[in-house]
């Protein structure tokens, strides 16, 4: 197979993550996390628009509002908030908070979250302070309109890729220091998972190193697709036998995120970090197609 990866014009972060495609307005959004910066990719007109969420430290996530085209949830710290943000404007500012997890651990911090798809809140906490990658302190959570949040599993390190495949009913986590996928049974109605399993173990592939699994989106055949943080590679994993598939290539080392978008939804959007001084073009949104692939749009956080 031959894919094609191409940079998304002037669509540098720091911290890219959580990327999301709103097929309403054919748009990539994505964060700039440590800067509490949130990002909107205009694919008609291939532009980056930015802003910075005023009065905050990070954005750890961003996901549309249902019927509210200019609200977002927004990841900031512990709390999650609904922001205003015309999607142009350089400035975004906090309306109000929907809800906080772990107030007592203010060494913690949110991490990647997304919506199922009815529209439910699902993410988690990590540590952010010491050695991330070998402190167990956050939770994954779930919300929904008029509920609190709902702790699903404790004793988390990184709480991180997320995805959900309906027809095999099924919800994908990632808890990157654990190097592994897990497969929750999912239950569409309510909510609910259950009775995890390890599909994929990323040490398996190197030991000599493991690889950090980062954020995850899934395709319409049902196939996982897993970024690496410190591999460069996007791994296209069947879940069922955990084979890989297909090693993406990335020109970079820390791959954070993925997700599928475009007017076909047959783009993977890929997001990177450029932490401790990597070189170009790290922090860059790339563009993979060719991948003979389609994936599901982001959905809309029913509040």
């Amino acid at each position: 197979m031959s894919y094609k990866v191409e940079a998304v014009p002037d669509s540098y972060a720091a911290l890219g993550e959580g990327p999301h495609w709103d097929v309403d307005r054919q748009s990539l959004y994505y964060v700039d996390l440590e800067s509490a910066g949130i990002n909107r990719y205009d694919f008609k007109q291939n532009q980056v628009y930015r802003a910075k969420i005023e009065g905050e430290i990070f954005a750890s996530f961003i996901l549309p509002v249902e019927n509210k085209p200019q609200e977002f949830a927004v990841g900031c710290g512990l709390r999650t908030v609904i922001v205003q943000w015309d999607g142009v404007s350089a400035v975004a500012k906090v309306t109000r908070t929907l809800f906080e997890v772990q107030p007592d651990l203010k060494e913690n911090r949110l991490n990647d979250a997304k919506t199922d798809p009815n529209g439910r809140f699902y993410g988690g906490t990590m540590a952010d302070s010491g050695d991330i990658f070998t402190q167990w302190k956050g939770e994954l959570y779930s919300w929904q309109a008029g509920g609190q949040p709902n702790a699903i599993r404790s004793k988390v390190g990184i709480s991180n890729g997320l995805a959900w495949d309906v027809k095999a009913k099924k919800f994908y986590f990632i808890d990157t220091n654990n190097h592994e996928v897990l497969a929750y049974d999912y239950n569409q109605s309510t909510g609910a998972v259950s009775n995890p399993k390890v599909i994929f173990d990323l040490r398996k592939i190197r030991p000599e190193g493991p690889l950090f699994p980062d954020g995850m989106t899934v395709d319409t055949d049902g196939n996982i697709y897993v970024a690496t943080f410190n591999g460069g590679t996007v791994f296209k994993v069947n879940p069922s036998t955990g084979k890989i598939l297909l090693e993406i290539k990335i020109p970079t080392t820390q791959i954070t995120s993925v997700a599928f978008g475009g007017p076909n939804l047959d783009i993977l959007y890929v997001t990177t970090a450029n932490k401790f001084d990597q070189p170009k073009p790290a922090g860059t949104t790339f563009q993979v197609t060719g991948l003979n692939a389609k994936g599901y749009a982001g959905v809309n956080l029913k509040i």
